[in-house]
């Protein structure tokens, strides 16, 4: 019966015109090719059972043991049907596609005592919340290429609150998992699908290359902690387009390392895309940081409306941190009922430990924030660098944060650059128009 769903679904592949516009070539930071794989199983083929109680650890990870050992020339694709199918933590592989049917989730098991422990990442030198190694994400990759994660809008369901609890309690021994992590890994396609109560930060690419995520949507409570959207570290050329968000932190936050660990780990996170993004949050809609020790630069941001945020744009860092945030363009985005609309920032976040170095100063240098509008925007924003290292070249351009109620006025500090257009009006080290070209008003 199995093997007959299958047949059926493979011709359904190959005719459908949604997924035939699958193979299509996306451009958006970087080429990756949405592929159509020539060889297709089925959970179910391998004793999988989507009752929603029997535990398919077994059968997730001897069928992704087949796609990398009898491995299929264009690669295999990992159907899993209407059910809900209860796993432990599983790995990927390369020249596969996991495919959630609509009505399928693929739901995390609350057994924490059985979750594999790895090694912290290097530019971070410990886990993120506790010293040490970290807990394996539910779904991980770690040196593949070419993996698509998608389907008809099934659930990847991380089961969290057993893991919000943990932290609440102060009872963790070791830093959460990631809902998805892929490490050192490259053309990376997830779209379609909707992910839901990560233990920590939903998808987590870090040490990648070319990865496209669209057509997400992420959820979780609004008071679950720590539980960011996307958070692009260290990689290059990542897109992230069309998504909706709804967490308990920061929706998209871009990274690269944590003090000297990203120091010495030197790599960089480069040519970021983020664009028609919608979500809400208690903390920041976009982010970048605050571990940004191997640098960010070249982040593209348009087209994103947010609502009910904390902060609309957070930039932050701070001293030990080093690094450098280059070439920032934030256009035309739209918020409605938030605490603060801009934050750019350098004494914010925690240090790993003791050892890093209150000389590494982050450098801060051609931000351009355009095109911005909100409403109930309690505060407009603020700007403070360091005395030691000014934020430099920093651009405000056609902003009207008319509405703000509160009157609480601009507040900056160490920075320069101009600001154009804004209401209401700037800090007076953004008031001058000399030497601005790097800051226009779009006609």
């Amino acid at each position: 019966m199995t093997r007959f769903l299958v047949a059926l679904f493979l011709c359904f592949w190959a005719f459908s015109p949604l997924l035939n516009c699958m193979s299509a070539e996306i451009t958006c930071a970087g080429t990756v090719r949405m592929r159509n794989r020539p060889d297709v199983i089925s959970i179910s083929d391998f004793g999988g059972v989507g009752d929603g109680r029997t535990l398919n650890t077994y059968a997730f990870r001897e069928a992704i043991y087949r796609i990398e050992h009898l491995s299929r020339k264009g690669g295999t694709l990992l159907y899993i049907p209407p059910g809900i199918w209860l796993t432990g933590s599983f790995n990927l592989t390369s020249h596969m596609t996991l495919y959630l049917a609509k009505d399928a989730v693929i739901r995390a098991t609350q057994d924490t005592s059985s979750w594999p422990l790895i090694a912290p990442l290097p530019s971070y030198g410990r886990g993120r919340e506790r010293p040490g190694g970290r807990y394996m994400s539910f779904i991980h990759g770690d040196g593949i290429h070419d993996v698509i994660i998608t389907g008809e809008n099934g659930t990847i369901d991380g089961q969290g609150d057993v893991w919000w609890n943990m932290w609440r309690q102060g009872s963790l021994q070791f830093t959460r998992p990631n809902l998805i992590e892929l490490m050192h890994s490259r053309d990376i396609i997830i779209s379609n699908v909707v992910f839901r109560n990560s233990p920590f930060w939903n998808i987590h690419p870090v040490y990648c290359s070319n990865v496209v995520i669209r057509y997400v949507t992420i959820l979780a409570p609004y008071d679950s902690p720590n539980t960011d959207g996307i958070d692009p570290d260290s990689s290059l050329n990542v897109c992230i387009e069309d998504c909706y968000i709804a967490t308990g932190d920061d929706l998209v936050a871009v990274k690269s390392g944590w003090d000297e660990y990203g120091i010495a780990y030197n790599r960089p996170s480069y040519g970021i895309t983020i664009r028609r993004l919608r979500g809400s949050t208690s903390f920041a809609g976009i982010a970048i940081g605050s571990e940004t020790s191997g640098g960010i630069e070249n982040v593209l941001v348009e087209n994103v409306s947010l609502s009910n945020v904390g902060i609309g744009i957070h930039l932050k860092t701070n001293i030990g941190r080093g690094g450098i945030i280059r070439n920032i363009t934030v256009t035309d985005i739209y918020m409605d009922n938030a605490r603060k609309g801009i934050r750019i920032a350098g004494d914010v976040g925690d240090h790993p430990d003791n050892k890093f170095n209150p000389n590494a100063l982050p450098i801060v240098d051609g931000v351009v924030l355009k095109n911005i509008w909100g409403s109930n925007v309690q505060q407009a924003g603020s700007m403070q660098g360091l005395k030691n290292s000014p934020f430099t070249r920093i651009c405000l351009s056609n902003i009207n944060f008319g509405g703000v109620s509160s009157g609480i006025p601009w507040k900056c500090g160490d920075i320069t650059g101009a600001a154009l257009r804004v209401s209401p009006s700037p800090c007076p080290e953004l008031t001058s128009t000399h030497g601005t070209g790097f800051c226009s008003v779009s006609s």
